[in-house]
């Protein structure tokens, strides 16, 4: 992330200040530029309620006055990082997605609406997450969960949506962090169930899983050797993917996704997997594209 800046997308609410305060821990760790950027539209499609007061002046100074608050918070969490601030009078999904052409990652607040709020995610931090040319980080998990250090980054591996750019993601991440990669794959049994009853050790599940075992191996086999200070885990587990990877989202500092890119004007593919982990993991999420230049994809 050195050569190209971190960007952050505000709106003045408690959540993405949240997402300022990962972001700045995340640049400094990478040697890296913190660009934050408020798009003045952003109320109108998250209707959220700015966390640092209700009455405010006109849209301009509202706006100013949200990334001097961004930008304050972020260097007092880390006093040498450099910080440049951005304002834009325009749709905030369409800023961020633009930003995503030259960041190394965008970094959005996970928004919700109503009772669901803690699970929901906003419309533009779904939309970002799906469409960005750069990997995406939706900062999930409450206060408790962000200050947490587990120790342990999360990838998940899957016939579909496995990339290069993903495992390289998260082995720099692990290496950075001086943390232990977990790489997990999930497998269905492809028989009928009856009731609860499992099929027996030895049975027709174990090509499954031997599959799942496999997958891992080869998406794994020539990243690993470039981060050999990376202590990684293999990790099987039968299951839906979206669930397994939640749970183990609890014990896990950051869990890191890949996606597909269709090459078409609707961009990436998020897939039932990372839609539902970006509704409910613990921990923050990455999604990143397959197709992404190394430095974005790897910083």
């Amino acid at each position: 992330m050195e050569d190209t800046p971190l960007v952050v997308g505000v709106d003045g609410s408690v959540s993405s200040l949240r997402a300022v305060d990962w972001a700045a821990n995340e640049a400094t760790r990478h040697g890296a530029s913190l660009r934050i950027v408020h798009a003045s539209l952003w109320e109108r499609y998250e209707g959220s309620d700015p966390a640092i007061g209700a009455e405010g002046p006109p849209d301009q100074a509202l706006a100013e006055r949200v990334v001097a608050t961004a930008a304050a918070r972020a260097r007092r969490r880390e006093p040498s990082l450099s910080v440049i601030t951005h304002i834009a009078a325009e749709d905030p999904a369409g800023t961020l997605l633009h930003e995503s052409t030259f960041a190394s990652a965008v970094v959005v607040g996970s928004r919700g609406r109503g009772e669901l709020s803690a699970l929901l995610l906003g419309s533009v931090s779904l939309l970002v997450a799906a469409r960005a040319a750069c990997p995406v980080v939706v900062i999930r998990g409450d206060e408790a969960a962000l200050n947490a250090e587990h120790g342990r980054i999360l990838l998940g591996v899957g016939s579909r949506d496995s990339g290069t750019a993903a495992v390289h993601f998260a082995l720099r991440e692990a290496s950075v962090r001086h943390a232990t990669l977990r790489a997990v794959s999930a497998w269905r049994h492809p028989g009928p169930r009856l009731g609860k009853h499992r099929p027996p050790s030895g049975g027709a599940r174990e090509p499954a899983e031997q599959a799942a075992t496999s997958l891992l191996a080869r998406a794994l086999e020539e990243q690993t050797p470039l981060f050999p200070d990376v202590r990684v885990e293999r990790v099987t587990a039968e299951g839906p993917a979206a669930k397994v990877l939640t749970s183990l989202s609890f014990e896990a500092d950051l869990l890191i996704l890949g996606a597909r890119r269709q090459g078409t004007p609707v961009g990436l593919e998020l897939g039932t997997t990372a839609h539902r982990a970006l509704h409910h993991s613990a921990c923050p999420v990455v999604v990143v594209p397959h197709a992404v230049h190394t430095t974005r994809a790897t910083g």
